[in-house]
C-alpha cells in the first residue's frame, strides 16, 4: 500500500521514522513518501521536503513567512495529488496539516493523525474540523481521551506514548564521555536551548551566563541537527561549553540535570530521569498573543501529564539569570534530585506500555485493507 506522511519538525521526524518502521514490518509492498527529516530518510522511504524548511514557531514569524508556507502548501498538494496515497498520516504540525486534510478529505483521500495537535491548549474551535475532515485520530497523551470523546464525544484511539518505544530500553553508552572527552566525576549539566534558530537566540545566552555560577560543573549544549555548529560558536565569548550534536540522550543519561526549553524535550529529559528546569522565551508579540488564546496553567509536558508543577517553570520576564541560577542550584541539590525523580516514577506510570508506533501502524492497515 502507499503512504503519504508529512511531519514538521524534529520532534515528528522522530516519531515518524518510528512508524515508518512498523509500518515496513507489517506490510512488506508498503511504499513510502514523507515530508520530514534525516531519521525518516534512514528508516525507508522518499523525502519530499526536509522539515528544516518549514521550520517557523510563533504567531509572528508565522505571519512573515506566510508566502512561503502557502507555496509549500501548494506544492504538497500537488504531490500528494501525483502519488495517490492510500492514506496520509499527519504528524502533529497542525497549522500546516490541518489545511491539507481539509483539501485531502474532500478529494477522497483517507486521513489519519497520529499525534493530535494540542487543540486541548488552544484553538479548540478546530476539534469541530478535524472530526469532519479526519477518519482516524490517535492520541499519545492519557487526559486527550478523555478531552475528545466525553467533551467533543469524537472516537480517538490512545496509543500510549512513542517516546516510551524510544527510550524505556536505552542503555547509557560507557563509551560516550570518552568519545567525546567529557568528564567522568558525574558533574555534567546538559542545556537544551531548542530546535529552532529564533528560540536559541532567546535561550542561550541566558544559559550561557548561567554556567558561570556553577565552575564545578561542565556544561555541555545538545546541538540541533539542522542547525550548523559554527552559528552556535557565535554565542561563545572563551566560555569553556562542549557541543555535541546527534547524541542529546546519551548526554541526557550523563547529565546530574538540565536547563530545557520546553516543547517534547521537557518530556524526553522526565523519561530519562534528569531533574530539570524548563525555560522559555519568545517574542513579546508572539509571548502576548499566546497569554490571551492559551489556557493552561502549564507549559511543559511533565506538569500536564501530572497535572501539578513538578519541574519548575521559568517563562518570559522570569527566565533570566537570577532564577534560573536559584532553581538550578535546587535541581541539583540532594532534596531536589530526589523528589524529582520520585516525580518521574509516577510520569512514566501514567504513559502507558510500550508499542505505540507498532499499535498505531496495526490501526492504520487495518483501516485501510
Amino acid at each position: 500500500m502507499k503512504y503519504y506522511i508529512i511531519a514538521g519538525e524534529a520532534s515528528g521526524d522522530l516519531h515518524g521514522s518510528k512508524l515508518i518502521g512498523a509500518l515496513k514490518d507489517k506490510d512488506n509492498k508498503a511504499q513510502i513518501r514523507f515530508w520530514g527529516g534525516d531519521l525518516m530518510q534512514k528508516a525507508g522511504g522518499i523525502l519530499v521536503k526536509h522539515y528544516k524548511m518549514n521550520a517557523f514557531m510563533g504567531f509572528w514569524e508565522v505571519f512573515i513567512h506566510l508566502r512561503a508556507i502557502l507555496k509549500n502548501i501548494k506544492f504538497c498538494k500537488k504531490d500528494i495529488s501525483r502519488f495517490k496515497p492510500d492514506v496520509i498520516i499527519y504528524i502533529d504540525y497542525p497549522g500546516f496539516n490541518l489545511r491539507i486534510a481539509k483539501w485531502a478529505k474532500q478529494q477522497g483521500f483517507k486521513n489519519h493523525f497520529y499525534i493530535s495537535p494540542q487543540v486541548w491548549a488552544w484553538k479548540e474551535s478546530r476539534v469541530r474540523q478535524m472530526k469532519k475532515d479526519l477518519d482516524a485520530l490517535y492520541v499519545i497523551l492519557p487526559f486527550e481521551k478523555d478531552f475528545f470523546e466525553n467533551k467533543h464525544q469524537f472516537k480517538v484511539e490512545f496509543v500510549g506514548h512513542p517516546l516510551m518505544d524510544t527510550l524505556a530500553k536505552r542503555k547509557k553508552s560507557t563509551a560516550f564521555i570518552k568519545e567525546n572527552q567529557l568528564s567522568d566525576k558525574n558533574n555534567l549539566i546538559a542545556l537544551l536551548p531548542g530546535s529552532r534558530k529564533q528560540e536559541i537566540k532567546k535561550m542561550l545566552p541566558v544559559f550561557i551566563e548561567v554556567s558561570a555560577s556553577f565552575p564545578q560543573f561542565e556544561f555541555v549544549l545538545a546541538g540541533a541537527p539542522s542547525i550548523d555548529l559554527e552559528w552556535y560558536k557565535k554565542f561563545f565569548n572563551g566560555d569553556k561549553i562542549k557541543i555535541i550534536r546527534d547524541n542529546t540522550y546519551d548526554l541526557l543519561m550523563h547529565a546530574k540535570a538540565a536547563l530545557v526549553s520546553s516543547g517534547t524535550a521537557t518530556l524526553e529529559t522526565g523519561l530519562l530521569d534528569v531533574p530539570q528546569v524548563v525555560c522559555y522565551r519568545s517574542s513579546f508579540l508572539t509571548y502576548q498573543i499566546a497569554k490571551w488564546l492559551v489556557k493552561l496553567k502549564y507549559i511543559s509536558l511533565v506538569n500536564l501529564i501530572l497535572d501539578r508543577e513538578v519541574v519548575k517553570e521559568l517563562i518570559q520576564e522570569s527566565f533570566n539569570v537570577i532564577e534560573v541560577t536559584k532553581h538550578l542550584k535546587y535541581a541539583l541539590s540532594e532534596i531536589g534530585q530526589k523528589k524529582l525523580k520520585e516525580d518521574y516514577k509516577e510520569l512514566r506510570s501514567a504513559l502507558g506500555e510500550e508499542g505505540a508506533s507498532h499499535k498505531t501502524a496495526q490501526f492504520i492497515i487495518d483501516a485501510i485493507q
